[in-house]
C-alpha cells in the first residue's frame, strides 16, 4: 500500500486505533523525547505520537511532530501495507527462489511476477507536492497551490507560516548532553561521481546554525564512500536530504542493501508503487516527489572538518565528538501541510528495534539462499541493532556453526556484529530464555568459543580504536563425534505428548 504523505500513514494509524494525539504544548527541547522513551518502553512499542503544538525555544512550532511512526510490529506491517512482515518476506522470498519457466503454467507465473515487479522502478516526474513551498537561501520564499492534505492532519496555513529554516522546523534536541537539536530520521541522497549510482542512506544531522548542519555519515557507509571521491578530486560534493512521504523510504534507507542496489527499488517493492522522483532545486539530485521536508545542500571538500556531537545514540551511551563534513543548506522546500517524522535513540526498546527486526525478517531469504541451514535469525532489543546476534541451523555436519559464523561476518552490516550465539532448529531465538540456557547447558566455553577481530561500529565506544574490534561466536548446538565429543549427547527433557494432552483435558479451566 502507497502512502501519499507522512501525513497519510500518520492518519491511517490513527484510524486504526495506532495513534495518540497530544494536543498540549509540548517542547523539542527534551520534553518530546522523555514523552516518546515512556511510550516506547510499553509493552509491543506502545502507540505512535502525533504532537499538535510542538515548541521550538517556547515558540511553537508550525509543524506537527508525529514519533514511534514504526515502533511496533504491527505499525511495521502496516507501513508496507501488509498484515504482516512476514507475509512481505514470504513474498520476497517466493519470488527470488524463481527459476526459468518449464511449462505454459509456469511461464505465466513467472510473467505475473515480472508485471507485479514493474512498479518497483523509480521514475521521474516534472513536479510534486515536496515543492508547495520553496525557500532558496538565496531568495524570498515562494508557495503555490497546495496538492489536497491528508484528511484528519492539520499543517501550517500559508497566511501564517514562515519561511522554512533550520530554526524554525520542530527538529529535537533528545538528550541532555546533546551536542544540539539533531534530525534523527533523515534520509541522505548522494550519487558515485564515478557511476552515478544513487544511495539514500540515514545519518544523523545536527544543527550548528540556520544554514550548516553536521553530516554524520560513518567510515563504513555509502554515502561516506562517495564523499571520499570527492575529496579526492576535490570538487563540491551535492547532498539533499528529505522527511517524510510514504514510510517506505525511511525503512529503505536502514535497510542493509548491498552497495550500489538503489533504496528507491525497494521502496517501490515495498510500496507496491513506482517511487515517483523530482529534482532539486539548487542541485542535480532527485528526491520522492511526495516528501514532507526537502533539504538541499553541499559538502565542500576544501572545507575543514567539524566536531559533532556528542549524541545520545543507539547504543544507550552518547558518542562523544568525532570531526565530520560540514552540509551547507542551499534549500528548504516542503508541504504546505508537512508533518515533522522523528525518532529517539538510546537504552533499549525503542523504535529502531522494530525497524531493524523487520529488516532482519525480510532479507532472511537473502541469509537462506547463502546459507540453507539457516532457520531463523534474531536480533534482540539489548544488543541494540548488530551488538548481539542468534541464529538456529539445522546442523548436519562438524564445525557447521563455525561457518555460519564467519559468513554472516562478511555480509554487510553484520561486520559489526559483536557476539553471534549459534543454536539448534529446535530453539525459538526470539525467545531470549531458550538461547540462554543452551547457551549455558550446550556449550564448554574454552572449546565452543572463537575469537577473531575485524571492522566495528564506529559508534561503539568500548572498542580500543575507532572502527576496529574483536568478535566472539558461540557453538551452543548439540555436539557430534566429528568435533572431538566423544561422551553421548544426552535427550532434551520432554514430556510424553499423550499425557500433556490428557492434563490439559483432565484439568482445562481449572487450573490456573
Amino acid at each position: 500500500m502507497a502512502f501519499d504523505s507522512f501525513g497519510d500513514f500518520v492518519y491511517r494509524l490513527e484510524a486504526m486505533g495506532e495513534l495518540r494525539r497530544i494536543s498540549q504544548p509540548v517542547a523539542t527541547e527534551l520534553e518530546i523525547t522523555e514523552l516518546a522513551d515512556r511510550e516506547m518502553k510499553r509493552p509491543g512499542g506502545g502507540k505512535a505520537l502525533l504532537l499538535e503544538k510542538p515548541t521550538v525555544n517556547g515558540v511553537p512550532s508550525p509543524f506537527p511532530v508525529a514519533i514511534n511512526t514504526m515502533g511496533s510490529s504491527k505499525r511495521m506491517a502496516l507501513s508496507m501495507g501488509a498484515d504482516s512482515v512476514d507475509d512481505v518476506a514470504a513474498e520476497l522470498g517466493s519470488l527470488m527462489k524463481a527459476k526459468p519457466p518449464t511449462s505454459v503454467g509456469d511461464a505465466l507465473k513467472l510473467l505475473s511476477t515480472a508485471i507485479e515487479l514493474r512498479h518497483a522502478r523509480p521514475k521521474v516526474v516534472k513536479d510534486g507536492p515536496c515543492k508547495e513551498v520553496i525557500q532558496k537561501f538565496d531568495a524570498p520564499a515562494t508557495r503555490r497551490e497546495p496538492w489536497p492534505a491528508a484528511p484528519g492532519v492539520d499543517g501550517p496555513s500559508p497566511a501564517t507560516s514562515p519561511g522554512p529554516t533550520l530554526l524554525n522546523l520542530p527538529i529535537l534536541k533528545c538528550w541532555p548532553l546533546d551536542g544540539g537539536r539533531f534530525i534523527t530520521l533523515p534520509c541522505v541522497v548522494t550519487k558515485d561521481p564515478d557511476t552515478g549510482e544513487r544511495n539514500v542512506g540515514m545519518y544523523r544531522i545536527q544543527i550548528y546554525d540556520d544554514r550548516t548542519t553536521g553530516m554524520h555519515w560513518q567510515l563504513q557507509k555509502v554515502g561516506a564512500r562517495h564523499g571520499r571521491r570527492y575529496y579526492e578530486t576535490g570538487t563540491r560534493m551535492p547532498v539533499s536530504v528529505f522527511l517524510g512521504g510514504d514510510p517506505m523510504f525511511a525503512f529503505a534507507a536502514t535497510a542493509p542493501l548491498p552497495d550500489g542496489l538503489d533504496e528507491f527499488l525497494l521502496a517501490g517493492y515495498l510500496r507496491r508503487k513506482s517511487v515517483e522522483l523530482v529534482k532539486c532545486e539548487t542541485n542535480d539530485l532527485e528526491v520522492p516527489a511526495n516528501a514532507d521536508f526537502v533539504i538541499e545542500g553541499y559538502v565542500d571538500p576544501q572545507e575543514p572538518l567539524r566536531d559533532e556531537g556528542p549524541f545520545g545514540d543507539h547504543t544507550g551511551f552518547y558518542t562523544l565528538p568525532e570531526p565530520y563534513p560540514v552540509f551547507h543548506v542551499t534549500a528548504i522546500t516542503h508541504r504546505r501541510s508537512a508533518v515533522y517524522p522523528a525518532t529517539i535513540v538510546g537504552i533499549p526498546p525503542m523504535e529502531d528495534f522494530y525497524m531493524g527486526a523487520a529488516s532482519v525478517r525480510l532479507f532472511l531469504p537473502v541469509f537462506k539462499m547463502n546459507f540453507p541451514e539457516i532457520v531463523d535469525i534474531a536480533l534482540p532489543a539489548e544488543g541494540v541493532f548488530h551488538n548481539l546476534v542468534f541464529v538456529s541451523i539445522r546442523k548436519t555436519y562438524p564445525m557447521q556453526a563455525y561457518k555460519i559464523m564467519h559468513g554472516l561476518w562478511g555480509m554487510g552490516q553484520m561486520m559489526f556484529t559483536k557476539y553471534v550465539i549459534v543454536v539448534d532448529d529446535d530453539v525459538d531465538v526470539h525467545n531470549t530464555n531458550e538461547v540462554l540456557f543452551r547457551l549455558c547447558a550446550n556449550t564448554d566455553p574454552q572449546r565452543d568459543a572463537i575469537f577473531t577481530r575485524g571492522p566495528a561500529d564506529v559508534l561503539d565506544h568500548a572498542t580500543s580504536a575507532v572502527g576496529v574490534g574483536s568478535k566472539l561466536g558461540f557453538d551452543a548446538t548439540r555436539k557430534l563425534k566429528g568435533e572431538g565429543f566423544p561422551r553421548p549427547w544426552p535427550p532434551l527433557i520432554k514430556m510424553d505428548p499423550a499425557v500433556k494432552a490428557k492434563v490439559d483435558q483432565l484439568f482445562s479451566g481449572k487450573i490456573d
